[in-house]
Parts: structure tokens; C-alpha cells; sequence
């Protein structure tokens, strides 16, 4: 799972690089730390390092709100990703 995460977050960043505009890879960018940084606390919270906060694992653990607001960060950066070919 977590191996899946880092392909994820790897393409993203090289999204980043491709994008057509500064402010599509600065989009990108927002949206893939935000997902990074629920994986990196998430890891930490079960390995015991970092006291339990809450932090639900992107698109696994279950949580409404949590899991519709990553959707749509996913749903941007694919957006993003598709609008550089575009003239």
C-alpha cells in the first residue's frame, strides 16, 4: 500500500514539472502534500512514533469528509494534468 502511495505522489511530482502553467503545478503541488503529509502521519500514528490525532489513511481509512476531499484533490490534479495538452 504504501509503495502504491509513493508511485502516486512520484507521478504527481512529475506532473508538476510538465504542467502547463505555474499555477497548475503549484495546484498539483498543494494537493499532493496534502495527501502526502495524511500518509507520512497516518504511518507514524500506527508505528507508534506520533501520538493518535485522527488523521484518517487517504482513500482507505473510512471518514466522509476526509474521503470526499481527497477525491477531489485527485479529481484536480487529474484535471490539471489533462488541461497541458490543450493548445
Amino acid at each position: 500500500m504504501l509503495l502504491l502511495f509513493f508511485i502516486m505522489i512520484a507521478y504527481c511530482l512529475g506532473l508538476v514539472q510538465r504542467a502547463k502553467d505555474r499555477f497548475g503545478a503549484l495546484l498539483i503541488f498543494g494537493m499532493i502534500a496534502i495527501v502526502f503529509w495524511h500518509v507520512v502521519i497516518n504511518v507514524a500514528m500506527v508505528a507508534g512514533v506520533m501520538p493518535v490525532v485522527g488523521v484518517p489513511l487517504p482513500m482507505v481509512s473510512y471518514g466522509g469528509s476526509a474521503l470526499a476531499s481527497m477525491m477531489f484533490a485527485i479529481g484536480v490534479i487529474m484535471n490539471v494534468s489533462m488541461r497541458r495538452y490543450i493548445f
